[in-house]
């Protein structure tokens, strides 16, 4: 960890907010989208690393120090010999560097399979160019800080890993070299530990960057656990405040296939769906997210209520809490009504008011098991699944998806439900539709989008889906998609409304 304290105010970009930040990595990196200012937060980091007593080298994206870079090649036998063995092995082909009666340096190169020689100006890629100066520019820098502005221009991807991993032998050879990269390429996003967090600063449209200063030891743990598995795909996000998160891939294709549906167009310009693969996993992204300041969003299924990560966090997360609070004089009638006198006392949370959802849940799920007698079809249906998973597991109330099939039960069978139901239980559904409601709004403040359905096959329409669990995934889920990418918009706004309408509010940008 590198401490140096650094404050960049740009009011044209920002306003009246600053940048601050003291802890820094050995290799950092500024992301965003395009027009945040990232080149800018540079160039005054430049200056304040400088007068800390690092100096910097600052190869911009222009490019226009390519000519000095050669000289250097002059200059340095050994480094040149570095270059012209790297650049060799890279491409399979020998490169050497000429030196020419003017006192310049030509870069060469040599195809011995037909025999032939020629400039690597005049015959070879962008590519391949870009490296070259990158190399020199790496080997040969002596600076404190070396600051790279889109270190991926023209580079094939495996091109920019490779530089990545140049960066970390040489970072690991002298404590001393700090480097920043400003790039829009996940290829450079080389998160390995769990400090390499403490080293991204994330550029924003319209507001200061943000990072990350400390990391607790939970939160250490949890990303250790999680970076192995965190890909390149994932790493869209790092690139804009746009970025929708879901749970899997059957999420990820019929949002993405829906988000044209929008109305208006500019609701969902730029924004991407994630799929993270699995609902833990939601939970790290979003504490990812909360704690780099970026406006991540989120679509989960109704049972991320009842368990895992992601409810933890988002009940740890202020903007429920603050949300709850603008709402306590509005709701108080209600708490009196779902609460007990020396609850409503207390501070009513997020978490509070999941529990209060789970115990009741739980004592209409209690008395649907014990019910017997002739029902109708729908309710038939719904007592026969909440009864087998009351049969299939020996703590059925305390399951999540026991939980979600009974609130899926209230929801869609409405006063139907309290026909078969004790009136004490009965006179709670109204309690249990009201907490749902209210639990989905404070979850939407962090950006949390629950669907209030089951998930995302309760929605289909090719096949009539019911309860929790749901089988044949696969199957269904391609059926629907071959109907989703011919239908025309308009007969899948009319469709799928539902879906659209949580969608279009996961893309609005609210403020941070």
């Amino acid at each position: 960890m590198i401490c140096i304290e650094t404050k960049v105010k740009l009011p044209f970009l920002w306003g009246r907010q600053a940048f601050q930040k003291t802890n820094w990595a050995q290799i950092n990196l500024i992301v965003g989208p395009n027009g945040s200012g990232k080149t800018l937060l540079a160039s005054e980091l430049a200056e304040q690393f400088s007068a800390a007593g690092h100096p910097v080298e600052f190869l911009r994206s222009d490019r226009t120090e390519q000519e000095g870079h050669l000289t250097k090649l002059k200059e340095d036998s050994e480094i040149r010999r570095k270059v012209e063995m790297v650049l060799s092995n890279m491409f399979g082909k020998s490169i050497r560097f000429e030196e020419r009666a003017d006192d310049s340096v030509v870069p060469l190169v040599a195809d011995t399979a037909r025999n032939v020689e020629y400039g690597l100006r005049d015959g070879e890629c962008h590519g391949l160019k870009e490296i070259l100066t990158l190399l020199v520019s790496l080997y040969s820098s002596t600076s404190g800080c070396l600051i790279l502005d889109e270190p991926e221009l023209h580079l094939h991807p495996q091109f920019q890993l490779f530089f990545m991993n140049e960066i970390r032998k040489v970072a690991a050879s002298d404590s001393r070299r700090i480097f920043f990269l400003i790039t829009h390429s996940p290829f450079f996003i080389d998160l390995r530990f769990p400090e390499d967090l403490i080293g991204v600063v994330v550029c924003h449209s319209n507001r200061a960057p943000t990072h990350i200063e400390s990391l607790s030891d939970e939160d250490e743990a949890m990303f250790c656990r999680f970076l192995p598995r965190f890909n390149t795909y994932h790493k869209q996000f790092f690139f804009s405040d746009n970025q929708i998160f879901v749970e899997g891939y059957t999420d990820q294709q019929l949002f993405s296939n829906l988000l044209g549906c929008i109305e208006n167009p500019q609701d969902s310009a730029g924004t991407g769906i994630i799929d993270v693969g699995g609902k833990d996993e939601l939970g790290v992204f979003f504490k990812v997210c909360s704690l780099l300041g970026t406006d991540g969003r989120i679509i989960t299924d109704l049972d991320s209520l009842f368990c895992g990560k992601l409810r933890d966090v988002v009940c740890a997360d202020s903007r429920p809490a603050r949300w709850l609070e603008k709402q306590h004089e509005k709701q108080l009638p209600f708490y009196r009504s779902a609460f007990t006198k020396k609850e409503v006392q207390q501070d009513i949370t997020l978490e509070r008011l999941i529990q209060k959802l789970e115990a009741l849940l739980a004592a209409v799920g209690k008395s649907v098991c014990e019910t017997d007698g002739s029902f109708s079809a729908e309710i038939r249906l719904f007592v026969g699944k909440v009864k087998e998973l009351h049969e299939k597991h020996e703590n059925a109330g305390a399951l999540d998806t026991f939980k979600t099939v009974v609130l899926q039960g209230v929801t869609r069978l409405d006063w139907k439900l309290a026909d078969i139901l004790p009136v004490p239980v009965a006179a709670t559904l109204p309690l249990i539709k009201n907490l749902a409601n209210l639990i989905f709004a404070a979850a939407e403040a962090a950006r949390v989008y629950i669907l209030p359905g089951g998930c995302i096959e309760h929605y289909y329409k090719r096949n009539k889906i019911d309860y929790m669990p749901v089988s044949a995934k696969d199957r269904l889920f391609h059926t629907e998609l071959e109907y989703i990418i011919t239908a025309p918009l308009r007969e899948l706004r009319t469709e799928y409304p539902e879906l659209i309408h949580i969608l279009r509010r996961a893309c609005m940008k609210f403020p941070v």
